[in-house]
């Protein structure tokens, strides 16, 4: 169980991370963090996708939660929870990378993976409560 919540770590992260990368910027408008979502609905290019990802990650981290929460009332083999939550963390580094990258479709084949991941791990735990 010791990775899936190095995972869930790891999926906490990511929105500030996607947050980070939409803030950066070499121009001359500077980051306003007084006005900080007025500032992002700004953003083109690279930095709106960036600022998207943020929004999808805290989606993607409330179902991942929802899948451990699953997989540990059902007493799901760590091991194999451990594993579905790797596949789930890569599958979210690798949407947040496409999305960045305006890979559209490989964003959405990763999402899906990602998005099933959690998905297995709520029926694996309900296959156990039966």
């Amino acid at each position: 169980m010791a990775t899936a919540l190095w995972v869930l770590l790891a999926a906490m992260l990511m929105p500030v991370i996607c947050g980070g990368i939409a803030k950066f910027s070499g121009g001359d408008d500077r980051y306003d963090n007084a006005n900080p979502r007025e500032w992002l609905a700004r953003r083109t290019g690279y930095q709106a996708r960036a600022n998207a990802a943020q929004a999808n990650s805290w989606e993607a981290l409330a179902t991942y939660i929802a899948g451990l929460a699953a997989a540990f009332i059902g007493g799901v083999d760590p091991a194999s929870v451990g594993l579905i939550a790797s596949i789930f963390l890569v599958s979210r580094i690798a949407y947040v990378a496409c999305y960045v990258a305006d890979l559209a479709t490989l964003r959405s084949l990763t999402w899906l993976v990602g998005f099933g991941s959690c998905v297995c791990l709520i029926v694996m735990g309900a296959q156990r409560i039966v």
